[in-house]
């Protein structure tokens, strides 16, 4: 029975995938959708409760299990902070950084005057998950006295803003990076712990 579900559901995202490219993410309706999967609206919603939530799984379905890896190296029982900021800073950029990392970014902000509930659930399943783990990460380093005093929060806007400066931004914009990956990251990491480095 499993394997008939994420079956249908594959189906179901295969001909999504093929009407958002077809027709743009505006234009494309739930019964589009259906119509081009063989089934009912009902039959979609039973899977993805609103054109938004189909749309994030179309973008962003494939990104989904290495986002959660590249948040998953943000562990502060690991001694060495420069190591683990480096090793995440890279599995970040190479994310957010990729293709489909710059056009679901792209299409969130292009969306973000028309369709506030798209937008917002790009930025909350995004750039803010990606926040909050930073901030989690350094609040827990901050309590066992590794850093400096240090608003978590702050920390990870400002640790994200340095990875984001100089690769993503020009991306963005279709642009050439201003540095390697590597370098940017080297770069990032040494700032943060100039400024909130204990040692």
């Amino acid at each position: 029975m499993r394997v008939r579900t994420d079956d249908r559901r594959n189906a179901i995202l295969e001909a999504a995938t093929e009407v958002f490219r077809e027709v743009g993410y505006e234009r494309a309706s739930m019964a589009m959708i259906a119509e081009r999967v063989g089934g009912s609206k009902t039959t979609l919603y039973g899977y993805f409760p609103s054109k938004e939530e189909l749309f994030w799984n179309v973008m962003v379905g494939a990104m989904e299990e290495q986002g959660l890896k590249a948040l998953a190296l943000l562990d502060p029982s690991e001694a060495g902070i420069a190591a683990v900021l480096r090793q995440f800073g890279e599995a970040y950029l190479h994310l957010f950084a990729s293709r489909k990392g710059i056009a679901i970014t792209r299409t969130a902000v292009s969306q973000g005057g028309a369709n506030k509930t798209l937008a917002t659930l790009l930025y909350q399943r995004g750039p803010k998950r990606v926040l909050d783990a930073i901030a989690n990460y350094l609040d827990q380093l901050r309590a066992q006295r590794r850093l400096r005093d240090i608003d978590p929060r702050m920390g990870a806007i400002q640790f994200k803003a340095l990875l984001d400066g100089s690769i993503v931004e020009p991306l963005l914009f279709g642009a050439k990076p201003e540095l390697k990956s590597t370098d940017a990251v080297r770069a990032a990491v040494d700032i943060f712990l100039g400024a909130y480095g204990s040692g």
